[in-house]
């Protein structure tokens, strides 16, 4: 009895404290639970820091990369502080959203911003079947600037994540949070957001991607770098992951397992196209459009900010979308052109310099090289970096002695090595350069513009920037304003003899007496034949009776920089230095009937609503008659039917030891072609001016310095240098008929007294033996 009454009041003593645990646990539970409802409320009220604000969602065309469009309506580049450029959720295909919710988020249609039975799962099993983030929670979080440095500060940002989530979805329908996150995402080269990673990894618009390709994006949505198609450390494993996306999307119904299998046997496919400011198509014109935007910008302020002062739009964030005069496919022929011809010149060249103990130089003294090389290594990039760090100039001087890492160009394609930047320099100089340039001389438009061989590698632009010496391109001006003044016809004959005409001022005059280049001389020559084989001697007695000054005069009002071209009678061989632009720019007022048109490069500019801020307006002014300017071409005709020029007829030349560098493919133009090429004094430039009624096309080649350059004419002249990349450009452009490039004969006046059919001139002068020789 004793016992059981022991017993009874043990198992009394012991129902207090159980009922006491309970009460713990459940205090305890409550009181976690309560910290947990504090922890996200003062997270909501910014005790632990201000809320990142999503503003930038609410508006997400506020900072916005700016679109470079073709006139085609092809993209060519963009300007960025993110390369990012918005889209609407109508613009996703069905099986990327599909993709994106049977992946990342199986329950998004159902859940408000937080999946709890994904976030039961992951404590459950601690992460291993899968984590407990939704989209919108992800969206949350690219909000996030700065990288948690700490456990505490991770668990603070993962708080602020689920109050963020949570008002994103009481503000955004599901679609707008989708649209926003893939908006949102960066997919590393610069591909931010969807829309720009299309172009980038495919080189195609959101809504034409296919299904293999979607699954592809959202794999690497786990881990871009991981999961990059490009990268060749990670391509198999973003095949893998991409197949485990099809296997998701079967799992949530959005695939049969047919099709499954099917999508999962496909090869991985990647047209990898980037787009950094020295990539893709028209890298040279994109950096030159800068220029003109900064220009436009000044003159154009958007408006006030809260303060008056005034407000400029930015091209890095401001989602401009500027439409240019450049044809997207007309561009990429030039660029092609150009990386046909000038490999196959190079060779040449580095062949000539194989015993040429001061490579890539001809013609000059050691301490001229030495000049260049100081004037490099002052101009450079590494220079100027070291200067803004503080170096010494002996520190940075040093440095140009000491091996590297680098990769360098070829044109073979990019080299890993190691060499000092001293010797990458000599490397560099090496290269032949070029700039080529094509405008319509109707309206001004410029529909392609190559400015050098690599923009990644060599930064000068040669349309614009860079100013050459001439040569005989400078010779149509002569011969227009002699067609002006003295209304002379192709067909009118001088002597080819030497002729002298006195240079200098008064007291201190000398006789200027041009040779030909050929060294021949003797009998009457017509003005077309003179133009066509350059003759210098007619040039000097056309000069004499015209004078310099009406000359320059006449290039002035072609657009010409006149500043630095003095009044003297060797001007007419083309002694000046002019940009490319300046050259096509002025020979298009010989197709545009003498009306100068300025360059066009940008027909118009739109703010990021579509609102358009500026609309070209062609400005133009007339130059010589209209007959001059026919007169004029058909004089430069004569270049390309029997002088220089001749080979575009055939493309092929009898010098077998140097066609592969002329020409791949015969040309065989049959059509009417003005044109003019032109060499400077020992082949340091080489030029070619076409023209066809509805395209003017210029082209120069030489070396980064005059010292660079080939050991004769044969293969410096602009007939060989420059030409070739004209024809094989034009090759092109005649292929594709909807270019709609004239293949037919330049506009004759209907009022014209200046006979240009010598068949015809010559009968009509059947006093002369030949036809009319000019009285001077």
């Amino acid at each position: 009895m004793a016992k059981k009454q022991i017993k009874k009041k043990q198992a009394t003593s012991t129902q207090p404290n159980f009922k006491k645990f309970i009460k713990w646990f459940w205090g305890l539970f409550a009181g976690g639970l309560l910290a947990v409802v504090l922890l996200f409320l003062l997270a909501s009220w910014n005790v632990f820091g201000k809320l990142p604000t999503f503003e930038e969602l609410e508006n997400p065309e506020s900072n916005l990369a700016t679109k470079i469009l073709s006139v085609d309506g092809k993209q060519l580049g963009t300007y960025y502080n993110e390369n990012r450029t918005p889209i609407k959720y109508e613009d996703l295909p069905q099986h990327l959203v599909d993709a994106l919710v049977a992946t990342e988020d199986e329950r998004y249609f159902d859940h408000s911003g937080i999946d709890f039975k994904g976030t039961a799962r992951a404590f459950a099993f601690l992460g291993s079947r899968g984590g407990a983030s939704t989209v919108t929670q992800q969206l949350a979080k690219l909000l996030f600037s700065d990288t948690p440095r700490s456990t505490p500060e991770r668990l603070i940002q993962k708080v602020k994540e689920y109050v963020i989530a949570t008002r994103l979805e009481r503000q955004y329908t599901k679609e707008e949070i989708i649209t926003m996150y893939l908006n949102k995402q960066g997919f590393l080269f610069n591909a931010i957001g969807i829309s720009s990673a299309s172009r980038i990894y495919f080189n195609k618009n959101v809504s034409d991607l296919s299904i293999e390709e979607s699954a592809v994006f959202v794999a690497m949505l786990k881990n871009p770098r991981q999961f990059n198609p490009h990268r060749k450390i990670s391509r198999e494993k973003s095949k893998r992951r991409r197949n485990q996306v099809f296997k998701q999307m079967e799992k949530n119904g959005f695939l049969t397992t047919a099709e499954k299998d099917s999508l999962q046997a496909l090869p991985m496919v990647v047209r990898f196209t980037p787009e950094g400011h020295r990539d893709g198509m028209a890298t040279y014109f994109r950096e030159n459009l800068k220029k003109f935007l900064a220009d436009w910008i000044k003159k154009n302020p958007k408006g006030e900010d809260d303060d008056g002062n005034l407000e400029y739009y930015n091209i890095y964030r401001d989602g401009l979308t500027i439409t240019t005069t450049i044809d997207s496919r007309m561009q990429q022929m030039a660029e092609e052109a150009v990386k046909k011809h000038m490999p196959r010149l190079q060779a040449e060249f580095d062949k000539q310099n194989i015993k040429n103990k001061i490579a890539p130089f001809r013609d000059i003294e050691e301490s001229e090289i030495e000049t260049i090389f100081n004037n490099a290594i002052k101009s450079s990039e590494r220079w100027r970096k070291m200067k803004a760090a503080g170096k010494s100039e002996s520190d940075i001087r040093k440095s140009f002695d000491i091996k590297t890492d680098m990769s360098i160009f070829s044109w073979q394609g990019d080299i890993d090595t190691v060499m000092t930047p001293r010797d990458s320099i000599r490397y560099y100089k090496k290269f032949l350069r070029t700039g080529m340039m094509s405008m319509v001389p109707q309206t001004g438009e410029v529909r392609a513009w190559v400015g050098g061989i690599n923009m990644s590698h060599f930064q000068y632009d040669h349309v614009q920037t860079g100013k050459r010496q001439v040569g005989s391109t400078f010779k149509p001006f002569l011969y227009a304003t002699a067609v002006d003044q003295l209304h002379i016809s192709p067909c009118d004959t001088l002597p080819n003899t030497l002729f002298c005409i006195a240079e200098g001022k008064m007291g201190n005059t000398k006789e200027w007496c041009p040779k030909n280049s050929d060294g021949k001389y003797g009998g009457m020559m017509t003005m077309k034949d003179a133009l066509a084989g350059s003759v210098n001697t007619i040039s000097a007695r056309l000069m004499n009776e015209v004078g310099p000054q009406p000359v320059i005069d006449l290039a002035e009002k072609l657009g010409v920089d006149v500043s630095n071209i003095p009044p003297v009678p060797s001007i007419a061989l083309g002694t000046a230095d002019l940009s490319l632009y300046e050259m096509v720019s002025a020979y298009s007022a010989f197709a545009n009937q003498g009306v100068y048109i300025e360059p066009q490069i940008v027909s118009t500019i739109q703010d990021k609503n579509g609102t358009i801020l500026y609309q070209h307006v062609p400005k133009t002014h007339d130059v010589i008659s209209e007959e001059a300017a026919y007169v004029t071409l058909k004089l430069m005709e004569g270049v390309t039917q029997s002088g220089s020029g001749r080979r575009l007829r055939t493309g092929k030349s009898n010098r077998a030891d140097y066609k592969n560098v002329v020409t791949g493919h015969p040309y065989s133009f049959t059509n009417p072609i003005a044109g003019k090429t032109g060499t400077t004094q020992n082949q340091s430039d080489g030029w070619f001016m076409g023209i066809v009624p509805n395209l003017v096309t210029g082209v120069w080649v030489g070396g980064d310095d005059r010292a660079t350059h080939f050991r004769t004419t044969r293969y410096g002249q602009g007939a060989t240098m420059a030409l070739p990349i004209w024809g094989l450009y034009m090759k092109d452009v005649y292929s594709n008929k909807d270019l709609k490039i004239s293949n037919g004969k330049f506009t004759k006046p209907e009022d014209i007294s200046i006979e240009v059919d010598c068949e015809k001139y010559k009968s009509q002068n059947t006093d002369n033996d030949d036809y009319d020789e000019l009285d001077f």
